[in-house]
């Protein structure tokens, strides 16, 4: 097979820092760049997969992420950009695998990253919706719905989705895949205006003492999220930007935004030298001469303290050895008495009818065959 290698022209688009980012990967707009099936007129359902890094990086960037279930379902970039990026092309390559044919489509996504206003929005709520996986969510339409329902019970003038986590990259187990249980998604979303009183009844004595006894809490406003989205109000997160505080609980780890390391910085080249000296007596000659020790008591026990037979037999009883050395000459007289026995081979391993006639055959007498040489069944002529 021939494997091919197509680029498409760039493409540019302009996220604003702070606000949640989301690209489809569709594989419609790949299907052209591979061949058809042999048949003319057959629909193509090839299953296509992608891969995705930073333009010379083997990876993506840290705050950039990406999913696909299968290899017939489209792949999602998403993520929320920092203000360090403002300013910096971020140049995506994109390379579509056909599964079937084993070619290849590539082609560049700018990602220009543009100063959003009033950044960062002060006042942010995460919620934990536990219906929903991660691409899910990132559809235009649910996120949509979900927007509606918080401006609903929020009424801020400005809002705006900020960042979506899978519960998996939170620490969360994988469901099991029964009555289609999901994985759970977080959901960030900042808003201009200060929490309404909805959002703040899970800081109620009452809420939080149902929340540590494992049971739901009470929220007035949660009947406009059930139709559609089954949120923990016990897991969510107000953070109050303006105060620099937490008003429930601390942001947890895992945003998917990587924290900066800094340069790498080698040790010095004037190290002192150190001497092992000590290190090597402690680590070789202590454990040799300790075995060294233990193997010449050893040598003395094995080799210097033999008794001998002579030894051995003046302190046995003489009536002892007297028996001891009869049943040796006994077992000898035996032993040479079982050499010269010859004992005529029995009738029933010779035979006794002929292969052919059938008539009955008299069996050879005892001097016509050798007694050590003959085989169990003789040979049939």
């Amino acid at each position: 097979y021939t494997i091919l290698s197509k680029v498409h022209s760039d493409r540019n688009v302009y996220p604003s820092a702070g606000v949640l980012f989301v690209h489809v990967l569709e594989r419609e707009y790949f299907k052209g760049e591979f061949p058809p099936y042999p048949k003319p007129g057959e629909v193509s359902n090839d299953p296509i997969t992608f891969n995705t890094n930073l333009m010379g990086y083997p990876d993506r960037p840290g705050w950039l992420r990406y999913i696909q279930r299968t290899p017939y379902s489209d792949g999602v970039l998403y993520g929320s950009p920092t203000l360090e990026n403002v300013g910096k092309p971020t140049i995506i390559e994109i390379t579509a695998y056909n599964r079937r044919t084993f070619e290849t489509a590539r082609h560049n996504l700018i990602i220009n990253i543009m100063s959003a206003e009033d950044f960062p929005l002060p006042y942010q709520a995460e919620f934990f919706i536990r219906n929903m996986n991660v691409e899910e969510m990132l559809a235009s339409e649910v996120l949509g719905d979900f927007l509606g329902a918080v401006k609903n019970v929020w009424q801020p003038e400005r809002l705006n989705a900020i960042n979506i986590t899978s519960a998996l990259d939170r620490g969360g187990r994988v469901p099991l895949p029964i009555n289609d249980m999901k994985e759970g998604v977080y959901v960030m979303v900042g808003a201009d205006v200060p929490f309404s009183s909805c959002l703040r009844e899970v800081e109620n004595p009452q809420n939080q003492l149902r929340c540590s006894q494992e049971m739901e809490p009470l929220i007035t406003c949660d009947k406009k999220f059930r139709t559609q989205f089954h949120i923990d109000w016990c897991k969510i997160s107000l953070v109050d930007n303006t105060k620099q505080v937490s008003t429930f609980q601390e942001v947890i780890r895992g945003e998917g935004i990587l924290p900066d390391g800094g340069e790498y910085k080698p040790p010095s080249d004037t190290l002192k030298s150190r001497d092992y000296y000590s290190d090597f007596l402690v680590t070789l000659a202590v454990p040799s001469a300790v075995a060294l020790v233990l193997f010449l008591i050893l040598a003395y026990i094995m080799c210097c303290r033999r008794e001998g037979v002579e030894k051995r037999n003046m302190q046995t009883p003489d009536i002892q050895l007297v028996h001891h050395s009869a049943i040796q000459k006994s077992t000898k007289e035996l032993r040479d008495l079982s050499k010269n026995r010859e004992i005529a081979w029995p009738l029933s391993t010779l035979p006794v009818f002929h292969p052919v006639t059938g008539e009955v055959v008299a069996p050879l007498p005892a001097d016509a065959y050798d007694h050590t040489s003959m085989p169990l069944m003789q040979t049939q002529q």
